[in-house]
């Protein structure tokens, strides 16, 4: 029969690529479909006279774009610091 390490090792890469599995299922899910710019945004925008407003615009996509970025690089830096420490 299987010993209990074997045994314990495949129901740790069961439940790795049960987490693969739904990251990537939720990736594929909720990135479907996206636009740049909502209908009355692009139509308040469009023209020669609106440079700057379009520019501030567009920082502000940006802006909004970086932060769950940085708040996801701060928990996975969290995540190894802890994983270092229990080492």
């Amino acid at each position: 029969m299987f010993s209990r390490e074997n045994r314990n090792k495949r129901i740790e890469k069961r439940k790795v690529r049960g987490r693969v599995c739904f990251y990537i299922l939720c990736s594929i899910f909720f990135s479907v479909s996206s636009y740049a710019q909502c209908a009355m945004c692009r139509a308040a925008l469009t023209g020669n006279e609106n440079k700057t407003q379009a520019a501030a615009v567009n920082d502000g996509i940006v802006y909004l774009m970086v932060i769950p970025y940085v708040l996801v690089a701060a928990v996975g830096y969290y995540v190894y610091r802890m994983k270092k420490k229990k080492q």
